[in-house]
């Protein structure tokens, strides 16, 4: 079987066995910031594992495309080193949320290997966790496994929590004990069973990991009772296709060697068992599938990990030969071995070609220059010592090496890098961002208590009941006057922040006190926290209240969000498809508007999309939003956006022409967005750009004010406001005539004083020394005068100086016979250093400059001397 055929056969198995199939998630884990990428295939069901979350079926199975390249969960310096280390790697699983167990999990594993996979049960060993005495029993006694072959991994003694065999996501979330199933490759294959000395050998295999999910583990490390028990499994796709194709290593399966093919075309290598081959297979599933998933190399974050990954690719490739762009070259091969399992990675081909490119040509303009200066480190230590880390911060810093790669290729020579001394560089560094803890998760409120029901799309006020309050994180009874806390409905009309949308703001009134609510947030998903100050009097758990959304701040808010979604439309339509949104915030003040698209906006592609906007609210068509099957959403061509999560039921909302889905708040017609327009747009990373827009009477009083501003122009110009551009314009060539003309008196100016400057020459040793200063010239005007006063002098040093805005400017110059004995950088930077101030150059020609022009008479007063000294 190939890697497609094995994929097909695990999916269709659990179907079988009452299994819904579902789609695997985007590689950017969605409203969880403890996860840098999806890395298991567990991620996406995290909610419904915790009880926050509930779907139609209560049996799942998946490919789930993971990544582990940063954060807790890298695996990235060992990738093209290793026999089954990968950036992206595919995850087949099965999950039973409160349905089946131990039982039910472990047969279906035996059935699936030793029937449908025909895997000789005589090669299979498991691992237990030490005191999980059930699972242990199920293999032995109902499986009919042999005791020898079945390893009870743990620490019996207080290390509860610490073993291989109780699986943890990370250091919070869903865990529990876990059997795992590995498989004996034969004696050939040096290396031990499970638990053994020599496990780490290459003989036995972990191809599959049974989690039996009980627990959730907390930021203080508490175990809480998860409210059903579930199972949670993964086999790796490269792992058990390597074992059904009797291969040892995962780079030789047929997926992994058809892109291996790919990488050796492309860098025309002939070495088909080189390891950088391996590393650019691997390398090009992590990109592109991390691209079509709307990551951007960038800076910090996610981005950066990419850029990481895609630098890594292109050394290596550089390292077998490669001197120009050639990696997204790669990405059509990717797209035959994966596009079918996978059709994002089809649609997205071009966008993801574009950005790899991209990418290469930057790096590949500093590559050769950093590589010297890395070699020539490496060439003087000889494989001895610590690779220093001011060095590694300026191959970061200046040509745009990420330490990993520096480190990879110092492992190469048996050096390691000082990574300390790295940091110390990197923290000089103001600006450079520290991405670790983006992703860090603020400590939840705990709530056990019934939904919040939201009534806020028919209703700007409703009477609800106070379910918990909460001051300072904890959860209180009561809130006295100038408290400041949260509040949980039962009932709201208040939108909490989501998809973009920021929370309403307004107020709780109850017969006690009123409560200023100035933002609304998501506790749980369907548990909203009103956050704010207690104004007056008290509030109570159980106190029933009239909850008031701020309606000027609400319609404002529903006009730019109606207007966003048509925005998106028109910008897809201007632009082109491959605009994918980003990110949004939307508040009563402005639209924010995130997207893909690698160049600025010209003034007129955004009147465009002014005008497809604004004729869409023209047309006053009626908003209509419905609620249907996720699948028959996707039938109508409703736009999902990168980064959502979606449930088996959607909100499709109707705006003009745009048809997305969306839990937002809404005008009922494009009319009542009343005006739209572009206030700003720019660039926020690479192949990233932001539009900001307002509507309605913000958008009213913009243009006003515009209008007043105009008025106020064209009255002081005396024109017409339509002719305010043109004459502008002839203002400014006015200017730049007069500009050119001062500039030429100057020079005049100034080449007089050169003249009167050569009687003033000192004769020095045979040669004439000069040192003065000019007034009013500007650096062309020394450079122009220098260049005079050499070929008048003939054989000379001289020294010219300018003060101006109270910084002097120093230009020294050396005629050719001279430079041999007088170095004109050298004389420069002297003068320089007394004036407070540094500088350099040719031996010929130099300048410099300085801050404390006070000095310069006595700097230039010791110019004839140095120069003595060195004729």
């Amino acid at each position: 079987m190939n890697s497609a055929e094995i994929r097909e056969k695990f999916l269709k198995f659990f179907e079988s066995k009452g299994h819904q199939i579902v789609a695997s998630s985007s590689l950017v884990p969605h409203d969880d910031p403890t996860l840098l990428f999806t890395n298991a295939g567990m991620n996406q069901f995290k909610d419904v594992f915790l009880g926050f979350d509930k779907r139609p079926y209560s049996r799942a199975t998946t490919a789930q495309k993971c990544v582990r390249a940063g954060g807790k969960h890298n695996d990235l310096e060992n990738v093209g080193y290793t026999a089954r280390h990968h950036t992206f790697f595919e995850m087949l699983g099965n999950f039973s949320f409160g349905d089946y167990f131990k039982l039910d999990a472990i047969k279906y594993a035996w059935e699936l290997l030793t029937e449908v996979y025909k895997l000789p049960s005589d090669r299979l060993w498991v691992t237990v966790y030490a005191e999980d005495d059930e699972a242990y029993d199920i293999w032995h006694k109902v499986i009919g496994m042999p005791a020898d072959r079945i390893v009870r991994i743990g620490d019996n003694k207080g290390a509860r929590y610490a073993s291989d065999n109780f699986w943890m996501m990370g250091d919070t979330g869903p865990c529990g004990p876990c059997t795992e199933i590995f498989y004996d490759h034969g004696e050939h294959v040096p290396g031990g069973p499970p638990g053994s000395p020599d496990e780490d050998g290459d003989r036995y295999i972990e191809i599959w990991n049974n989690v039996f999910m009980q627990f959730n583990r907390d930021e203080n490390g508490t175990m809480h009772p998860l409210p059903k028990p579930s199972v949670d499994t993964g086999m790796g796709l490269e792992r058990i296709t390597a074992v059904l194709q009797h291969v040892n290593s995962n780079y030789d399966i047929d997926l992994l060697q058809n892109l291996v093919k790919a990488a050796a075309r492309e860098t025309n290598s002939a070495d088909m068992s080189s390891p950088s081959l391996r590393v650019l297979a691997d390398h090009i599933r992590a990109c592109s599938f991390l691209i079509a998933d709307g990551v951007i190399p960038g800076n910090e974050g996610r981005g950066y990990v990419l850029r990481r990954i895609i630098r890594r690719a292109i050394r290596h490739g550089y390292k077998l030969g490669a001197r120009a762009a050639f990696f997204h070259r790669m990405v059509p091969d990717l797209v035959t071995e994966m596009g079918s399992a996978y059709p994002e990675i089809v649609s997205g081909q071009n966008r993801v070609v574009e950005t790899l490119k991209q990418e290469e040509d930057r790096f590949f303009a500093t590559i050769e220059h950093g590589m010297a200066i890395l070699e020539g480190e490496l060439a003087a230590m000889r494989g001895k010592g610590v690779f220093n880390g001011e060095t590694a911060f300026r191959l970061h810093d200046t040509y745009g090496f990420p330490l990993d790669l520096t480190a990879d290729i110092c492992r190469e020579r048996g050096v390691t890098v000082d990574t300390a001394g790295f940091e110390v560089a990197m923290n000089r560094q103001k600006e450079q961002a520290r991405a670790a803890g983006k992703f860090k998760m603020s400590a939840a409120l705990e709530y056990e208590g019934p939904a919040t029901t939201f009534h806020g799309y028919e209703k700007l006020e409703y009477k609800g009941k106070v379910l918990a309050l909460y001051k300072e994180g904890s959860q209180v009874q009561q809130l006295a006057e100038g408290d400041q806390g949260v509040v949980v409905l039962d009932e709201t009309p208040f939108y909490a922040e989501s998809g973009g949308q920021v929370g309403d703001r307004g107020v709780l009134q109850s017969a006690q006190g009123i409560f200023e609510v100035d933002d609304t947030q998501k506790i749980q998903a369907t548990v909203f926290g009103h956050q704010g100050v207690l104004k007056t009097g008290t509030l109570k758990v159980g106190d029933a209240v009239t909850a008031k959304v701020d309606v000027v701040a609400r319609k404002r808010t529903m006009r730019n969000h109606s207007a966003t979604h048509l925005m998106h439309k028109a910008l897809r339509e201007v632009l082109g498809d491959h605009v994918q949104q980003k990110g949004s915030q939307v508040d009563p003040d402005k639209t924010r508007f995130d997207f893909v698209h690698n160049q600025p906006l010209s003034d007129e592609e955004i009147r465009r999309v002014e005008k497809i906007v604004n004729a869409e609210i023209l047309d006053n068509v009626d908003c209509v939003h419905r609620v249907m099957p996720i699948a028959e959403a996707q039938k109508l061509g409703a736009v999902m956006l990168f980064g959502e999560k979606y449930g088996e039921e959607v909100r499709v909302i109707d705006i003009g022409s745009s048809r997305e889905l969306c839990g937002g708040t809404h005008v009922r017609r494009t009319g009542d967005i009343g005006l739209f327009t572009i206030v700003a747009e720019g660039g926020v990373a690479a192949g990233v750009r932001r539009v900001e827009a307002i509507t309605g009477d913000v958008a009213v009083a913009y243009m006003q004010g515009m209008e007043t501003a105009l008025g106020g122009v064209a009255g002081t110009l005396k024109v017409q406001p339509s002719d305010v551009h043109a004459r502008v314009y002839s203002i400014l060539d006015q200017v730049r005539q007069l500009e050119r003309e001062i500039a030429l008196l100057k020079s005049k100016q100034v080449a007089s004083q050169g003249d009167s400057l050569i009687d003033k020459a000192e004769a020095a040793k045979g040669a004439k020394v000069l040192a003065a200063t000019l007034e009013d010239a500007d650096v062309n005007a020394l450079r122009a005068t220098m260049d005079k006063l050499r070929d008048r002098l003939k054989s000379a040093v001289v020294v010219l100086a300018s003060v101006g805005g109270g910084k002097v400017t120093l230009i020294a110059g050396v005629t050719p016979d001279l430079t041999s004995k007088v170095k004109a950088g050298e004389l420069v930077n002297m003068v320089a250093q007394q004036v407070g101030g540094k500088g350099g150059g040719r031996p010929d020609m130099a300048q410099a400059g300085g801050t404390e022009p006070e000095k310069l008479p006595e700097a230039l007063a010791s110019v004839r001397a140095w120069v003595e000294q060195r004729l």
